[in-house]
């Protein structure tokens, strides 16, 4: 597959151009209805599979359909990835007209370090084919563990992360607006939704190490790999808000992906040494998955509507008054005074 070099800065063109116009879109905090989340989740898949129609005519069918294998895998893993994040918002209670800048930065910074490890993984797999054995029984092993641990959720008073944070960072015990750093009598102090991001960065690295080797089970083509993630991940914000209080609805989605997992490891094992399945043949195994687990948790939740998840009996932060956000000293400029007054103090001598 011939992918000349403006054709990956076309792509990240887009990419930014669609983040800046999301990021205009929701530049004031405001909660975000069913209504508007279904539109841009509208949106967003429509780029992702109109993206893989243009890779289907322009370059064959089989690359079409690694696209499209890769982009159904990543969107489906990355449903484990709302349902984190919905965890994570309940614990700490963050208002819900926060959550949106909290989940740009979050993809923001996903595109990056999912960029790194599929150039990693790439070098990898052209210097020592050998990786592909790891990566298969990688994916076997997850794919089991998430079986077997199907109803255990994350907590996040246990993250080591986050107690690192809260050990060397100070920050202060309000929520100021949509805030990440403030400046409070002096110092700079991080918001509770600093934690908040760092916490969501986190988890989604654990979730790279596992969706980074399932995606080049079905394509060697690191363009493919990486514009099926980042298509995936783009519309993760949106199907956030969309679906965040009907993940208890789905039940049956957890041994889904694992069975996914699985698939991709048997497939990228047989693919090595014995017989290489056909993508279209894996494409129908990943989307018949994926539909029966979500048909067969819908059916088997029938009548239970949308229902946020318990949040804690006290709120760990609260919301800071119009009061004290409009006590906040600037970020930068009380260190640009303090630097022009020093220069002022070091010329004072020569002057005289």
């Amino acid at each position: 597959m011939n992918t000349p070099l403006w054709l990956w800065l076309a792509v990240l063109a887009f990419i930014v151009l669609m983040l800046a116009i999301d990021l205009v879109a929701h530049r004031k905090a405001h909660v975000i209805g069913v209504r508007e989340a279904a539109t841009w989740s509208a949106v967003w898949i429509a780029l992702g599979v109109g993206f893989g129609a243009i890779i289907w005519a322009v370059w064959g069918a089989e690359f079409g359909q690694q696209y499209f294998a890769g982009y159904l895998i990543e969107k489906s893993l990355a449903v484990d990835n709302v349902f984190v994040w919905a965890i994570i918002f309940a614990h700490f209670a963050v208002p819900a007209q926060f959550q949106h800048r909290v989940l740009f930065l979050g993809v923001l910074g996903a595109l990056v370090f999912r960029g790194i490890f599929i150039a990693g993984g790439a070098v990898l797999i052209a210097n020592f084919s050998w990786v592909l054995y790891l990566f298969a029984a990688f994916l076997l092993y997850t794919g089991v563990r998430m079986i077997r641990q199907r109803d255990e959720h994350l907590n996040p008073d246990q993250s080591r992360v986050l107690a690192a944070f809260r050990r060397l960072i100070p920050m202060t015990d309000a929520f100021h607006g949509q805030r990440l750093l403030v400046r409070k009598g002096g110092p700079i102090m991080a918001t509770p939704l600093l934690a908040v991001l760092v916490l969501i960065e986190t988890t989604d690295i654990v979730f790279a190490v596992d969706s980074i080797p399932a995606i080049f089970a079905v394509t060697d083509e690191v363009f493919l790999v990486f514009t099926a993630n980042a298509f995936a991940i783009l519309g993760l914000r949106a199907m956030y808000f969309l679906l965040a209080d009907l993940v208890h609805r789905f039940v049956y989605l957890k041994i889904g992906l694992a069975l996914i997992l699985i698939w991709v490891g048997v497939k990228m094992m047989l693919k090595i040494d014995v017989v290489y399945i056909p993508t279209a043949l894996s494409l129908a195994v990943i989307a018949t998955i994926l539909a029966v687990s979500v048909v067969a948790s819908l059916r088997a939740t029938r009548g239970q509507g949308a229902q946020g998840l318990p949040t804690p009996a006290e709120h760990p932060f609260r919301v800071a008054t119009a009061e004290e956000d409009a006590s906040l000293e600037p970020l930068w400029r009380r260190r640009e005074r303090s630097t022009r007054e020093s220069d002022r103090d070091r010329e004072q001598p020569t002057r005289a």
